[in-house]
């Protein structure tokens, strides 16, 4: 089928960008030093630019009445995220503690998610996509930064609210809110710079790979990790809405996008916090690598049940 196609060719996308970072590192194009520049730009210009961006989409009383189901629901599964985070991971070091903990709560439902459901469900499933991503956009950029910043109290409050991301979240907020129209070059901009998200962050990441064993990317841990992001969060969704008879497509969805793999900012907040990167590199290119096999095969089971 043509959808899954799109699916193939995006995340093939993905790891050619891997690639052009590695080579890029290997050939010391990329130095350590400018690898942290990148990694930088990345996370205080182009990813607030990128969810300011996610926030314009436009509000009528049929989206607001649409969307709110699968606003809830995802807002449930953020929860449930966050105490599988706290849970399952506890045998391990601290720092890769923190990595995994990251990894359960924000997935690239973002990068990946949104065209792969616009390519399946329509206009319609892209717009439900959107609406999800709200709660895990400030989930990632507000819990999912406490995890790395290790703040508590009053701490995480201030350390949250002053990130860039975090500022990004509540500036879309007011934009989606209140229907601002900025000016076409201010839209622009925002939509241009919002365009380079995935090519720097899979470079940065790709640089990162270079400096690390391939051998080791395969490991108990890591796969233990995969089984958690891909197989059983989509399945407890996807159990989840048929027990409570939600609707089909808001079911599909909600299901496709939480079995997503580990978002690439999983390996840039990790590199930005001195939090094990090359660890957090080897659960994102894992994932990303087995969700070729497990997206296609959870879309198919979706597609029986609803």
């Amino acid at each position: 089928m043509v959808e899954y196609e799109n699916l193939i060719n995006l995340q093939l996308m993905i790891f050619v960008l891997t690639g052009v970072g590695y080579i890029l590192r290997k050939l010391n194009i990329i130095s350590a030093d400018s690898r942290a520049g990148l990694t930088n730009l990345v996370i205080d210009v182009v990813l607030p630019c990128n969810i300011i961006y996610s926030f314009m989409i436009k509000l009528t009383h049929k989206v607001i009445m649409a969307g709110l189901e699968i606003l809830v629901i995802s807002i449930i599964i953020q929860i449930m995220c966050y105490f599988l985070g706290y849970v399952l991971y506890r045998k391990t070091s601290p720092v890769q503690e923190k990595v995994l903990k990251y990894g359960t709560i924000c997935s690239n439902a973002g990068f990946l998610g949104n065209p792969l459901v616009e390519g399946i469900y329509g206009s319609m499933g892209l717009m439900y996509a959107s609406i999800y991503l709200i709660p895990q956009r400030i989930c990632m950029w507000s819990a999912g930064v406490s995890c790395f910043t290790g703040a508590k109290g009053k701490n995480v409050v201030r350390k949250v609210l002053t990130h860039p991301c975090i500022v990004a979240v509540m500036i879309g907020l007011v934009i989606m809110g209140f229907q601002i129209q900025l000016p076409d070059f201010a839209e622009s901009t925002i939509k241009t710079i919002s365009g380079c998200t995935t090519t720097l962050s899979m470079i940065v990441i790709g640089g990162i790979l270079a400096e690390i064993d391939i051998k080791t990317v395969i490991s108990k841990l890591n796969i233990y990790y995969c089984i958690i992001r891909l197989v059983i969060m989509p399945g407890l969704v996807l159990a989840g809405c048929a027990l409570f008879k939600v609707d089909p497509l808001v079911t599909a969805v909600s299901t496709v996008l939480a079995g997503m793999p580990a978002g690439s900012t999983t390996a840039i907040l990790a590199a930005k916090y001195n939090c094990d990167e090359k660890f957090a590199v080897r659960i994102v290119f894992l994932s990303t690598v087995l969700s070729l096999i497990t997206i296609p095969i959870l879309c198919m089971i979706v597609e029986n049940v609803v």
